[in-house]
């Protein structure tokens, strides 16, 4: 062994796109760091790829292979580094290379949101360490402060703006950049946004990295399933521009609560206060929003997402297995619990209320009415003609969601009405 080599870990990285490939170049780049901070010497030593044709400048062609079983199955490799995203096949391979006693670095969010269970006891049976702070915030170390230095934070909120897509899409609406359609083709010409972009702009991005979020904070099993899930397609310039006249900025967050011993974790466009820490958050960052009995209030803020950020973080998971001795609960996400979760019609928020109505004598009075009946009171109203119609606005307080939708209901079935009502959560 080389002097001043305490260990050699040997790396099988799969997969080599955009992530992966800055994972590679970022341990060549630091390796001499590293080894002389860690006495480690990192060294990847293959990478499963598809194409094994296609040439990659900097990179020996040799390491390249299309067969995973010369990574998960070659006993002199320490480290599996799992960078191909989806359940399937990496769910199988991460699987497997935890049973042939390998630990494991992922970025994959929506592994851990469906077959988390399986994948962490699988981890304790084998005594390996599973490490995946790439999946929630990029660069942004939200997953090692959760898990080491907030356990007895007693974390009851956690809000989050965890995709950069539609931050950057909802940034740009903001400083009236274009409407939904201009900035979502803004953020793919900038490689901001996927060519289908239908994950983040649904929100089933956001909504997996919630699901593991909230798993840590409240040390019980969140799945993607239990998280309900509403994307920004329907918010419109004209909404983003209203809330700002309110002193409101419109954001993707992903909001997990904890209520009486019960959770309730979703993901949804929000109006938050100008003044609210999260509302400077803008263009592709992300930042995580903690609120505990203990803490009270803390923010973890940065660079979300593309593979220079995010390889950073895996690297940083590397080292974080090499420098540990003993897995102790770093083998799971600490789900020690089995919480209850809180029906979201069961849940309290105020809503922004945009719709057009009949500009004439007594239509106030009619919604005014049905608003009563299901006890939705009006904090602040703005109203705007135009011609024989009249946009009107309004911002709620605090109302039962199950109220407040049979409410939002009958008054759209009011003949006043000339639209549907437009419905936007408050923070």
């Amino acid at each position: 062994m080389e002097v001043g080599v305490d260990k050699v870990v040997r790396i099988g990285l799969l997969g080599f796109g955009t992530v992966g490939s800055s994972v590679y170049h970022l341990i060549q780049k630091e390796r001499d760091e590293i080894l002389q901070a860690t006495g480690v010497d990192l060294r990847v030593v293959r990478i499963l790829e598809k194409d094994l044709e296609l040439e990659r400048p900097g990179v020996p062609q040799d390491l390249f292979t299309d067969d995973y079983t010369d990574i998960v199955g070659d006993p002199s490799i320490d480290i599996v580094v799992e960078l191909i995203g989806g359940v399937d096949p990496a769910g199988s391979l991460v699987e497997g290379a935890l049973t042939a006693g390998k630990d494991v670095v992922t970025a994959n969010k929506q592994l851990l949101a469906t077959r988390g269970a399986t994948v962490f006891d699988l981890a304790k049976q084998a005594g390996k360490q599973i490490r995946f702070e790439a999946s929630v915030g990029g660069a942004i170390p939200i997953i090692k402060v959760m898990r080491e230095s907030m356990m007895a934070a007693d974390l009851h909120t956690v809000y989050g703006i965890v995709n950069g897509t539609t931050n950057y899409i909802l940034s740009e609406m903001f400083k009236g950049a274009g409407d939904y359609e201009d900035t979502l083709a803004q953020a793919q010409e900038l490689g901001y946004a996927e060519p289908d972009p239908t994950e983040d702009v649904t929100g089933a991005d956001a909504a997996a990295k919630m699901a593991i979020t909230a798993s840590i904070a409240y040390h019980s099993r969140v799945t993607l399933d239990d998280v309900s899930c509403e994307g920004l397609e329907n918010v419109r310039p004209e909404d983003v521009q209203y809330a700002r006249e309110f002193g409101f900025m419109v954001k993707l967050v992903g909001a997990a609560r904890l209520v009486d011993e019960r959770v309730n974790v979703r993901v949804h466009p929000a109006l938050l206060s100008q003044d609210h820490p999260l509302a400077s958050i803008n263009g592709v960052d992300n930042a995580v929003f903690l609120e505990g009995h203990v803490i009270d209030k803390i923010m973890l803020s940065g660079p979300g997402a593309g593979g220079v950020p995010t390889s950073s973080a895996v690297v940083s998971d590397i080292i974080s297995i090499v420098s540990t001795d003993k897995a102790g609960f770093l083998q799971d996400c600490s789900c020690y619990k089995d919480r209850d979760f809180i029906p979201d019609a069961e849940t309290s928020s105020a809503f922004f209320i945009r719709t057009r109505v009949e500009d004439r004598a007594g239509v106030l009075a009619q919604i005014s009415s049905i608003f009563g009946e299901y006890e939705v009171s009006i904090e602040s109203m703005i109203q705007k003609g135009h011609g024989d119609q009249a946009e009107l606005v309004m911002i709620t307080h605090p109302t039962i969601e199950r109220d407040f939708f049979a409410a939002i209901e009958e008054v759209g079935q009011l003949s006043c009405c000339r639209s549907p009502l437009t419905t936007i959560r408050v923070l």
